[in-house]
């Protein structure tokens, strides 16, 4: 373990955020040390790669003796969030430290700790002789700002990155003693919705009354997405989208959630959301709709009568598996404009998306993960969907024709991109024994 931290560290130590430009030359470095780390794990080979972005770090080993004749790509990102506000940190986020069981750092757990897991894996079976089949590793430095350059990346590469099936370790279990793998991602469909009204800001007290306000009427608008019985009002939104089986409804009820402590948590007094449905089916296997922003008029300290000639908001949908994020892109932007009245002019623009994913736990791979998790952690993973979206995951099925497997190892209580981020190092070498278990039941 001390120099498992030490090599981590030396990662951590590397600023790799993705979306400032003055940490490209960190980009380089970051990818660098990665290949210096797979290398020294036991791989035949590893190298930087261009991409149109920043460089991809492409590994792989083929035993001398295959036990199996499968290849296993194991997916990870090496681009970090920055770590401001600085004040809020306990310690150096660029220094890994550890404190009561958990080392602290910007990408200790998201994604630098849980690539870690499956390199010391990996090093693990090739000292000991036990890896029965091909492995590739792809290390991306882009996923924090939605990966912009892998998919062509894959298509250009097709051949170089064939794999049987994807491993990925970047996202979380439902709890520590409630180990769990990620069997779902919702998809995800984002715009910006503009208003504009008059051709300048107006006197409210002259005009108030006889002008559309742009706020008024965005408001109006965007409260007609949702019913009253929580259910999303644009035309087509359901269409593709599939009941949830009885028994994955019994599978979910059977994970321990306290609606009060859920409730205490985050400070509300009651939940709501589509009827029918419970809260941990609404946040991982149903759709939703947020305003993830709203703005316009004067927001400056005292007041200003003034009634504004624009108004501006960002709006979200989360999707589920078989909703397409470009179809419900569209409806959205159709739907907006079949609701604005005629006293205002609106514009929708798509800003991004992707698909969501489901993973079928029938698949041997999952049943190897499975097995793997019950050994480490002594008890059989719940499968469970989660609410966020990793729109590449659906993006490695499309390009490549394979499934992933998602064998996450993070905790809520590790804070991934808030200030004292951390990763539990009892868990660290746990997931450890769960991927090196992983390919011994391939």
């Amino acid at each position: 373990m001390p120099r498992f931290v030490e090599e981590w560290d030396s990662l951590i130590g590397i600023p790799s955020v993705s979306c400032q430009p003055e940490h490209k030359a960190d980009m380089e470095r970051c990818a660098k040390r990665w290949c210096e780390l797979l290398l020294a794990a036991g791989a035949d080979h590893a190298e930087l790669m261009p991409s149109a972005g920043n460089p991809m770090v492409f590994a792989e080993y083929t035993p001398a003796e295959l036990k199996i004749d499968k290849t296993v790509l194991v997916y990870a990102h090496y681009d970090v969030m920055p770590a401001e506000p600085l004040e809020l940190w306990q310690s150096n986020p660029w220094k890994a430290q550890i404190r009561d069981g958990r080392l602290y750092a910007r990408g200790a757990d998201d994604d630098k700790g849980q690539a870690m897991i499956q390199v010391k894996a990996f090093e693990y079976l090739r000292r000991n002789g036990d890896l029965p089949c091909r492995v590739k590793f792809i290390f991306e430095g882009e996923e924090e700002i939605g990966s912009p350059s892998l998919e062509t990346f894959m298509i250009e590469h097709r051949e170089l990155l064939k794999a049987d099936i994807i491993l990925v370790s970047d996202t979380s279990m439902l709890g520590k003693q409630t180990p769990s793998l990620t069997t779902g991602l919702r998809g995800l469909a984002y715009w910006q919705v503009e208003v504009t009204g008059p051709n300048r800001d107006l006197h409210s007290g002259h005009f108030g009354g006889a002008v559309a306000n742009p706020i008024n009427v965005l408001c109006g608008m965007l409260a007609k997405v949702i019913d009253e019985n929580g259910r999303i009002t644009i035309p087509h939104f359901y269409d593709k989208v599939l009941p949830i089986p009885q028994a994955e409804r019994d599978m979910i009820a059977r994970i321990p959630f306290s609606l009060d402590n859920y409730k205490a948590a985050i400070g509300v007094a009651e939940v709501q959301g589509e009827a029918g449905y419970s809260t941990l089916e609404r946040n991982s296997c149903r759709p939703s709709f947020d305003i993830c922003g709203i703005w316009g008029g004067y927001t400056g300290e005292g007041s200003k009568t003034v009634l504004p000639s624009k108004a501006y908001a960002k709006v979200s949908c989360r999707l589920v598996a078989d909703q397409d994020h470009e179809e419900i892109s569209k409806a959205f932007v159709d739907y907006m404009q079949a609701l604005a009245p005629k006293s205002v002019k609106v514009e929708v623009i798509p800003m991004h998306g992707g698909q969501g994913y489901v993973c079928p736990i029938d698949l041997p791979e999952y049943k190897a993960a499975e097995a793997g998790f019950e050994l480490a952690f002594g008890k059989r993973p719940l499968a469970a969907r989660r609410g966020g979206s990793i729109p590449i995951i659906s993006t490695f099925e499309q390009v490549l024709g394979v499934k992933t497997i998602l064998m996450g190892f993070g905790l809520e209580q590790n804070a991934i991109h808030s200030p004292n981020e951390s990763f539990d190092l009892e868990v660290f070498k746990k997931g450890i024994v769960a991927v090196v278990e992983f390919y011994r039941h391939l």
